[in-house]
């Protein structure tokens, strides 16, 4: 057995280079001859009981360590390959994937659609908690008969049921923190993992201990499909069930991974589409996570300042982008890892499929980033839902919709809008602000603006349509003027699509090459919030906000900063403001950070779990603290 650049490798008798650990798993299996040549072998790798490392040599440890292990204290940084290294190490033999991804595990028919694992509750006895919550917010309350508006700002509010509040108080193992054992509906999931060269080390180690985690804390019902992509991409095993087989095969297969070769994210994501697409059986929740540290060397053309980002609406299935009159079938959840990965186009791959793009600066924070991931997927309470706004007042009609990322249509004599949010997961929270005229009016004491319907499909219940409907929005007309109170929560989201504008706007400034503009784009905006109702009450919102313009800024100190974090950074924070959805940006996850300020309770529930396994118990752990939500700041006054 020879030595070779961070990895054990075996020379058998026949001259065939094999990773250590992955001929000796081979062998122990039964398996006595070369995977290349067919030679039957005299002598036969065996795996020995793992030994202290000697000095300044790091041991990694695989994905299936104790859970109470101090991981972050036992993983080193392993150095590079050396360029000049010409070994040429073979991977196993893999099994032909077939043409056609319909051999998926059968869904679990004994559990029907929900994931009662904990409790017995009577979810149909409790529906009037099932329900989303509507709440709307006129901008002044009172407008004088004699004065019109043009841009009347109306807020509509959309909050998600909960997942209940029952705890098992027999989940307690290993002194973790208690997950919530509510019913929720099963998730099929796929993964797809850059393992290109550039992942080799430290990088490779840590996100197969990331997916140990998801894989662990995958329930019987769900079920997890790999795709690993380096020049080309490969299905590691088919969609299947997370039960105690389906989780030590899928351990197995993560762990065996080996980087090496380029980066080919689109044909990844293709093959990872292609899982969903031909799938026999569906869960109700369907979703793919993307990790790339690198640069797309397969479909980016140019280079430097000729370099042509691709357009991946063109490149990948129409089951990833839908089209503009539909809702988003897949979402890609994108995570750009480290200082070299492709922002721009990790970005646009989530954009355009209706899912986040996160930012892992550093690399230890990979688990908590998949952790809130997942914490979000495993709690999904309500499908495809479609927000309504109709007017009432026949002078009346919408002049705008601010929703974001959401796509949005007004009918053509602009007196109804439709937002398509889709999915929400519990707890979550959607605003919307609404732009309508409002006309003068001598004949009444009041004016009736807006009503609001939502229609959704309830996943638990296995409801096909709920439909609930707002009180009518209506404001006083009085005869002689008053002072008006400004609704605070209409001011704040107008601070957050200000802000989110204005991070636009210096990303387009930066790309252009004027960091200089870039920062004065922003410290504008920061100046203007500052003035504003919100912020001068101390919103919580408001400085977080302004925190998280006065960091873009400094990420905007140099180009080269700006490459290594900046575009990462900003778009990160674009994506989740457009979406209204946290992601992980920078360093961080914490709850108390802007980062976390669209955080729900089981994203919170995920991320203390993940950080007592990694830090070896809670007591140990960074401290995560309760999740707060736009909508929890001061009321109106």
């Amino acid at each position: 057995m020879k030595r070779g650049d961070g990895h054990a490798i075996f020379t058998a008798e026949c001259s065939h280079s094999f990773h250590f650990h992955c001929i000796a798993s081979n062998v122990k299996h039964g398996n006595q001859i070369c995977p290349v040549c067919r030679a039957k072998w005299k002598e036969i790798p065996l795996q020995s009981p793992s030994l202290d490392p000697p000095p300044g040599r790091a041991r990694i440890t695989p994905v299936d360590w104790p859970q109470n292990d101090a991981l972050m204290t036992v993983i080193r940084r392993i150095p590079p390959p050396r360029p000049n290294s010409n070994r040429h190490i073979m991977p196993l033999p893999q099994a032909p994937e077939p043409t056609v991804f319909d051999d998926d595990e059968s869904l679990d028919q004994r559990t029907a659609i929900i994931d009662k694992s904990s409790s017995n509750t009577n979810i149909a006895d409790n529906d009037f908690q099932r329900t989303i919550k509507i709440n709307t917010f006129p901008e002044v309350p009172a407008v004088t008969q004699s004065d019109s508006y043009d841009n009347f700002a109306v807020l509509v509010h959309i909050k998600a049921p909960d997942t209940g509040s029952g705890k098992n108080p027999n989940r307690n193992q290993a002194n973790l923190p208690q997950i919530s054992q509510t019913p929720r509906v099963p998730v099929d999931l796929v993964t797809v993992l850059d393992i290109s060269g550039s992942m080799v080390g430290t990088k490779l180690a840590l996100l197969k201990r990331a997916m140990g985690f998801v894989i662990q804390n995958l329930g019987s019902t769900d079920r997890l499909s790999v795709i690993a992509f380096s020049s080309t991409a490969r299905r590691l095993f088919p969609l299947q069930r997370m039960s105690d087989m389906g989780r030590h095969q899928a351990l197995q297969a993560v762990n065996s991974l080996v980087a090496n070769g380029g980066t080919n994210i689109a044909e990844g994501l293709r093959k990872g589409a292609k899982v969903m697409e031909d799938r026999r059986e569906k869960n109700p929740v369907a979703s793919i996570i993307l990790l790339s540290d690198g640069q797309d060397t397969y479909t980016v053309s140019g280079s430097g300042a000729n370099k042509q980002q691709p357009n991946y609406r063109l490149l990948l299935p129409l089951s990833i982008h839908g089209n503009d009159s539909a809702a988003f079938k897949i979402p890609v959840h994108s995570f750009g890892f480290g200082m070299d990965h492709d922002a721009s186009s990790m970005h646009s791959i989530s954009e355009i499929s209706g899912g986040t793009f996160s930012f892992i600066e550093t690399e230890s924070v990979i688990q908590d980033a998949f952790a809130q991931c997942i914490g979000g997927l495993l709690s999904v309470v309500v499908k495809d839902l479609q927000v309504c706004i109709e007017c009432i007042d026949p002078t009346l009609c919408i002049n705008s919709l601010s929703a974001g990322s959401y796509p949005n249509r007004m009918m053509a004599d602009r007196r109804t809008g439709f937002i398509d949010v889709g999915d929400l997961y519990a707890d979550e929270e959607r605003d919307f602000l609404i732009s309508v005229n409002v006309p003068v009016n001598f004949s009444s004491n009041e004016t009736s603006l807006l009503k609001v319907r939502c229609v959704y499909n309830d996943p638990l219940t296995k409801k096909q349509t709920v439909t609930l409907e707002s009180e009518e929005v209506r404001i006083k007309r009085n005869e002689i003027a008053g002072q008006g109170m400004v609704s605070i929560e209409v001011d704040r989201q107008k601070n957050r699509l200000q802000a989110a504008d204005a991070m636009a706007q210096a990303r387009s400034a930066a790309e252009q090459g004027d960091l200089a503009g870039a920062v004065s784009i922003l410290e504008s905006c920061r100046r203007v919030l500052s003035e504003t109702l919100s912020a001068k009450s101390g919103d919580r919102l408001c400085v977080a906000l302004d925190a998280e313009l006065k960091e873009m800024q400094e990420r905007l100190a140099s180009r080269h900063v700006y490459e290594a974090s900046g575009r990462a950074y900003i778009l990160s924070g674009l994506s989740s403001h457009s979406w209204q959805r946290a992601t992980a940006r920078g360093d961080s996850t914490d709850s108390a950070s802007l980062v976390g300020a669209y955080q729900t309770p089981t994203m919170t529930e995920m991320l203390s779990r993940s950080q007592a396994t990694l830090l070896g118990s809670p007591s140990a752990q960074r401290p995560v603290r309760s999740v707060w939500s736009f909508a929890s700041q001061p009321k109106r006054r």
